[in-house]
């Protein structure tokens, strides 16, 4: 699980979004990025934290945010999720889970009593320079823009 903490450099990555676009760290080089772990696509809670993200979008652009979503999702099923909830950011199909494991969100968990390995909800806020301001790993999937902004 995630030893990535505030002030750590965040990992170099490189994934393809749901067009097939890929996406680097340095592509955001002078802007805020909000990178966010979700599970899986069109599951209640991933809508819920991605709608109210959406929804607080322009708070974030004039913030100067960028936002990202990953999970390890096929492209084609990031793209029914960002089409389906008219989501105004990329998500990377992580399918090799590469950017996952970089920033350490993969590992045991517990649902229903069964325990298995999967991918943890936590969110990495990362400065302009690509160190990481914060690391949120109890995200309220209904107000997590609000967590973000403060």
């Amino acid at each position: 699980m995630t030893t990535l903490k505030a002030g750590d450099k965040a990992p170099n990555f490189s994934a393809k979004d749901q067009d097939g676009n890929v996406h680097e760290l340095n592509d955001y080089k002078g802007h805020k990025l909000v990178v966010f772990f979700y599970p899986k696509a069109n599951t209640p809670g991933c809508t819920a934290e991605a709608c109210n993200l959406r929804d607080n979008e322009k708070t974030f652009e004039e913030k100067g945010y960028k936002i990202l979503g990953v999970s390890a999702d096929s492209a084609k099923r990031q793209q029914n999720f960002k089409n389906k909830y008219d989501l105004p950011f990329p998500l990377l199909a992580d399918e090799d889970k590469s950017v996952i494991e970089a920033f350490g969100v993969w590992g045991p968990k517990k649902f229903m009593g069964k325990e298995y390995d999967g991918i943890h909800r936590i969110t990495f806020i990362i400065d302009e320079n690509g160190v990481i301001e914060e690391v949120i790993s109890k995200v309220k999937t209904k107000t997590h823009a609000d967590q973000i902004l403060g």
